[in-house]
């Protein structure tokens, strides 16, 4: 603010205006202004230049300026003007004490007009006086004979920075080439704080680089990430009180991986038949570094390849001597044909002619057509011989023809798949039962016996002339069935007197029987999830069968898996293989498998009847034959057979995003002697019959489970399980672990054919008083899913997870058999039948009632049956015993709108 100029007023007016002035500087001042008026006059007259030159207005030289105060330390304001006679300070509207002025007078050299300066001291104090009132500031007021003239004003504030960053920087991490924006909002402060950034301790200086710059709201802007921007980044605020820094943020640029190309592919690592080839990549397209995302995606893929077996030739046998020549020598020939030689296999060794004397060197020559003679004789000979083994022939296939007996060729039936044929004989009280013994042994891969029906089977089984097979009479139907309870010994000491019957090397736990005519029935092996429905009317009415249903072993069942393909379901025989049947049975079993289409390709086995095992169907596609179908749930599938046999689910993943689910569980000892003590993680297939197995095996050991199982899904990435223990008191407990993790190859989990796979801790307790465990366990796929084990409980009394445990009391009934085994009565089932299997005119039949309970994408195989309500009542039948809802679904038939309330108030006598 430049000075401002009066008007000049006559002295005594002046006098008036500084005595207004308060105190005692007022009446000094008014003595002063007289003073100088006298004065004037008298140099007006005596010297009229000096005169003139105190006509003009003072101006300042020098004004105050802003100021500010730093701790306690006293500021000073200056100014200095010409000509002028009197200068004083005025602040916040009063004036300055005369005795706080320090005045000092000059003379400016280049015009000779007198000049004054002055100077006064703020202090802190006089400041927050008026603190909260306004701003304090000061002008300097400065006389001449002229008039006056004001300063700007200068303004006296308390300098000052607060600790705090309104907004720090943050730590980041950021992919190469990509912008950073580290924002920064430094302290409130007095004066203003000006901002500067540290990368590692050094200043950033964006004249010294181009990609860094610095917004005028302190952010600090890197335009593209750079490997060497990595570093720990700080903002510092400063002004004249002091220097703050911010939290420092550490910027991580990261490099995701890349592939590289793929390699060639390698050779084929069978050099005979089947056979495997790959080729692989690395992540190193570039490299991942400082965290960067590893690639995605597999790094060795694989194929299938076949290469031709050589085979090396061999000699055929040597032909006949030839007639003695002219020459006193025969010869004979063989060929290289037996095999000839091919795919690059060796040709055969030897001479291909043989040559020798035929006379011992003594020649002589044979009468004219002797040789001929004795050719024509041999030729009859053969020709003699080859009719009578011809006719021997046709006597012994018209002698055995003849004499087959029509029961026996039903029986063989029957028996198929089974070591050599025993019949037990009818038992008295119903000379109409058929009692059929079945093959439980799993030792081998094929059946004792043929699996296959004989042609004229099928014609045969329709006789009824057949004592086994006589049709029951037409009074009331006996049902026989074995209960496990009270004929469980018996039923085993009688198979184990047969000739043909080996062992039961799983024991009768995994195994049910029972005897099933036309009203069907149920067998359930307990705690697997394994299940066989016999519906009402697949057993043909004159006829009862004793019916088996078994879990195997995988380990001894050699199920032959190729490539990608897995088991995803426990191994299941049901049989007798050969008995008839109306309507599909349908074998319930659990599976591990996590299915989609684009990842898996999902395929029903059967074992055929040579031993060797087929595939019958592959879901999601049309089956090729109506004998099979199978229905895939979340955890368990339903298939529908009229051919009992032995069955599994194998799938072959399609990507590497395929996965099965994994159950794993803890166990470890419920006692603990010594100071050693094991824990064991098992990694099993997530079934139910392999977690019972898992149970039983523990129950031996005395095993204890200490956590509640919980599932991973293991994907088909060639990564191998890894498990590890931590976090573990190292004042009480150390493990025995050598290395930092345990490992379970890839293929062992994959194929499924293993499974009990676990793992074992072994831990030392450093005193024998420690009874209290606590530690974290980790099973992991490399790169994939992974799940972890908090532990903490007491190893002498902790017994929370015993409820897993199923005691072997609660087991249920193995074998139902008739009204019992089925949730719907036999009556309501026939009502719901013969109301829905006809066209409905609005479409109100049986197609309704499969979308109404979600089976709508399984029509087609309803519709290729005789009823397809009984095929949808059979499949809710499996899928809801022994805890379905039967009023669901009776509201699902009622909202067909055929059904009326009185279809299901039929009484219990009546069913």
């Amino acid at each position: 603010m430049g000075a401002r100029p009066r008007r000049r007023r006559a002295p005594a007016a002046a006098a008036a205006t500084a005595a207004a002035a308060p105190g005692p500087l007022g009446a000094l001042l008014a003595a002063a202004l007289l003073a100088a008026a006298g004065a004037q006059q008298s140099a007006t007259v005596a010297n009229p230049v000096s005169g003139a030159s105190l006509d003009l207005l003072p101006h300042f030289q020098l004004e105050p300026e802003d100021v500010y105060i730093v701790k306690n330390k006293a500021v000073s304001l200056a100014c200095r003007a010409t000509p002028a006679t009197q200068i004083y300070f005025k602040c916040n509207g009063e004036w300055v004490h005369q005795g706080d002025h320090v005045t000092q007078h000059s003379t400016d050299r280049g015009t000779g007009l007198p000049v004054m300066e002055v100077h006064i001291e703020v202090t802190r104090q006089q400041v927050e006086k008026i603190f909260g009132l306004e701003e304090y500031w000061c002008q300097c007021v400065a006389w001449s004979s002229s008039g006056t003239t004001k300063s700007k004003k200068a303004f006296v504030r308390i300098a000052y920075l607060r600790k705090n960053f309104e907004q720090e920087p943050m730590a980041r991490e950021v992919s190469i080439e990509q912008g950073i924006v580290l924002p920064c909002r430094p302290p409130e402060g007095i004066p203003p704080a000006e901002v500067e950034w540290l990368r590692n301790e050094e200043l950033v200086d964006p004249a010294l680089d181009a990609n860094v710059y610095v917004t005028p709201e302190h952010s600090l802007v890197l335009r593209q990430a750079r490997l060497a921007d990595t570093a720990n980044y700080t903002c510092v605020a400063k002004n004249i009180v002091a220097r703050r820094r911010s939290a420092s943020a550490a910027i991580t640029v990261y490099v995701n991986g890349g592939w590289s190309t793929w390699t060639q592919w390698s050779g084929c690592s069978t050099s005979c038949g089947r056979g495997w080839q790959k080729r692989s990549r690395t992540c190193t397209n570039p490299t991942p570094l400082n965290g960067g995302a590893f690639c995605e995606g597999q790094n060795v893929q694989k194929t299938a390849c076949t290469t031709l077996c050589p085979v090396d030739g061999a000699w055929s046998e040597w032909s006949k001597w030839s007639v003695c020549g002219a020459e006193c020598t025969h010869w004979r020939s063989r060929e290289c044909s037996e095999p000839a030689p091919r795919n690059g296999g060796r040709d055969c060794h030897g001479p291909e002619l043989d040559t020798r004397n035929c006379t011992s060197e003594l020649c002589s020559h044979a009468a004219p057509g002797v040789e001929d003679v004795a050719l024509y004789v041999g030729l009859v000979a053969v020709a003699v011989c080859l009719v009578l083994l011809l006719l021997v022939g046709v006597l012994v296939y018209c002698r055995k023809k003849g004499g087959l007996d029509a029961d026996v060729a039903d029986s063989s039936i029957l028996t198929a798949g089974f070591q050599p044929v025993s019949i037990k004989p009818s038992k008295a009280d119903n000379p109409s039962l058929l009692t059929i013994q079945p093959d439980l042994s799993t030792a081998t891969m094929t059946y004792q016996g043929s699996l296959c029906p004989r042609q004229d089977g099928p014609a045969k089984l329709q006789l009824p002339n057949g004592h086994l097979l006589s049709p029951l009479g037409a009074g009331r139907h006996t049902l026989h069935h074995s209960s496990p309870a009270t004929e469980g010994a018996d039923f085993v000491a009688r198979l184990s007197t047969q000739s043909y019957f080996r062992s039961l090397p799983r024991g009768t736990t995994n195994m049910a029987y029972g005897t099933f005519n036309f009203l069907g029935g149920r067998l359930m092996i307990p705690n697997t999830g394994i299940s066989l429905l016999i519906p009402p009317d697949a057993i043909p009415r004159g006829k009862i069968y004793e019916v088996y249903l078994t879990l195997h072993k995988q380990e001894e069942v050699r199920l032959p898996l190729a490539g990608c393909q897995t088991l995803l379901s426990p191994i299941v025989s049901c049989g007798p293989p050969g008995v008839l049947l109306t309507r599909p049975a349908i074998l319930a079993m659990g599976h591990c498998v996590e299915a989609s289409a684009e990842n898996w390709s999902i395929r029903l086995k059967k074992q055929s009847c040579e031993g060797t095992w087929e595939d019958v169907l592959q879901l999601g596609t049309e089956p090729c034959t109506e004998l099979y179908y199978c229905q895939l749930e979340a955890q368990a599938c339903y298939i529908f057979t009229e051919q009992l046999g032995r069955f599994a689910l194998v799938g072959e993943s399609l990507s590497m995003a395929a996965s099965k689910r994994l159950k794993l569980v803890l166990f470890a000892p419920a006692a603990c002697p010594s100071l050693e003590y094991n824990i064991r993680v098992y990694c099993l297939s997530d079934t139910q019959d392999v977690l019972k197995e898992v149970i039983q095996l523990e129950k031996q050991l005395g095993g204890q489970l200490i956590g509640a199982p919980r599932v991973l899904h293991f994907k088909d990435s060639y990564h191998n399980l890894r498990l590890s223990i931590h976090d573990m008191p190292s004042s009480l407990w150390k493990s025995k672990l050598l290395a930092s993790y345990q490992e379970i190859p890839f293929y062992h989990i994959w194929s499924g054919l293993q499974p009990f796979l676990h793992c074992t801790f072994t831990l030392e307790r450093l005193s024998p008083s420690t009874c209290e465990l606590a530690c974290k366990i980790w099973v992991w796929q490399v790169e994939g899913d992974g799940q972890s084990f908090t532990v903490n409980f007491n190893i002498a009394k902790d017994t929370r997870f015993s409820d897993w445990l199923v005691p072997d009391s609660e087991v249920g009934a193995p074998a139902l058999v008739g009204p019992s085994a089925f949730k719907i009565p036999f009556l309501i089932r026939q009502k719901i039948i013969s109301s829905l299997d006809p066209p409905g005119t609005r479409g109100a039949d049986w197609r309704t009632l499969a979308q109404k309970l979600n089976l709508d994408s399984h029509l087609s195989f309803f519709a290729s049956k005789a009823s397809p309500t009984a095929m949808i009542l059979n499949l809710w039948e499996a899928r809801h015993f022994p805890n379905g809802n039967l009023s669901q679904l009776a509201a699902a038939v009622a909202e067909v709108g055929k059904q009326d309330g009185a279809l299901f108030a039929v009484s219990e006598a009546e069913c």
